[in-house]
């Protein structure tokens, strides 16, 4: 499941489109391993935001990616530059499982999921409509790139109840935040590793942490141990970016029988 693989395969497969924006949901675009969509709530809310969701219905066997894929795969992007009034979009990913493909461990999911997007209106009173371009792996025993162009006209549909139900369901899948009992704490860090404490209410062994890297961070697959009653988590890190930035962090979900909940941690 190598990232060359994806690549490789992207050139042969190309662009398609799975147009028209004829409601505030758009067609499916159909694909060897699975269909795409996108659904949205039609109406903005008081803060000018749209929301909705990428709808990835995985055929049984097949496989798609989390925010990091680890060093083998890509992440599910959505490109809205070709939008009408639509200033930024932002996905949003339920927690993962880890698999591994025999090149190595990586994140994502093995059934259908929605992942939430966020879109934010440039101007709220205007009319939007959403033309997004999307790229995605799914993944059976070879990866094949998933590259359409979905187009949705929010203000078509505004008062579907299916869409926005599935738009409700899909949001309480995301993790909450983390608090003092159920979150990660860094132990240590330098160039090369970063190690945490994992807290959590549920039975450790249910325990898995997930960790994203950006801002030019390629992480490896953390490496789970347990020392004096702690459950801790090893971090390799692959590659950094020459200085280390001084605003934001390290994006993590922390899964468990109990639930999951997200935060971020000081870049190493």
């Amino acid at each position: 499941m190598r990232y060359m693989k994806i690549l490789v395969l992207g050139v042969v497969f190309g662009w398609a489109t799975g147009l028209p924006a004829e409601a505030s949901s758009s067609n499916w675009y159909n694909s060897e391993g699975g269909k795409v969509r996108l659904v949205t709530t039609g109406k903005p809310d008081e803060a000018g935001k749209i929301h909705g969701v990428l709808d990835i219905a995985l055929k049984p066997g097949w496989k798609t990616y989390w925010r990091d894929p680890g060093d083998a795969g890509v992440p599910p992007q959505l490109d809205i530059s070709g939008s009408t009034n639509i200033a930024d979009a932002q996905l949003s990913f339920p927690p993962p499982q880890r698999h591994d493909d025999g090149y190595g461990k990586w994140a994502g999911y093995d059934r259908p999921v929605s992942l939430p997007v966020t879109f934010t209106l440039s101007s709220p009173d205007q009319p939007a409509t959403i033309d997004a371009n999307i790229f995605l792996g799914i993944c059976e025993t070879i990866c094949i790139p998933v590259q359409t162009r979905l187009s949705v006209d929010p203000a078509s549909d505004p008062d579907n109840a299916t869409d926005a139900a599935l738009v409700k369901t899909a949001l309480a899948t995301l993790p909450s935040p983390a608090r003092s009992d159920f979150g990660i704490s860094v132990l240590s860090r330098d160039h090369e590793t970063l190690v945490v404490q994992a807290q959590s209410p549920a039975d450790p062994a249910s325990v898995d942490f997930f960790i994203a890297g950006e801002r030019d961070y390629m992480l490896g697959a953390p490496v789970r141990s347990e020392k004096d009653g702690k459950l801790l988590f090893t971090v390799p890190i692959l590659d950094r970016p020459s200085a280390t930035p001084t605003d934001g962090g390290l994006y993590y979900t922390l899964t468990s029988a109990e639930g999951s909940v997200d935060g971020r941690l000081p870049f190493p």
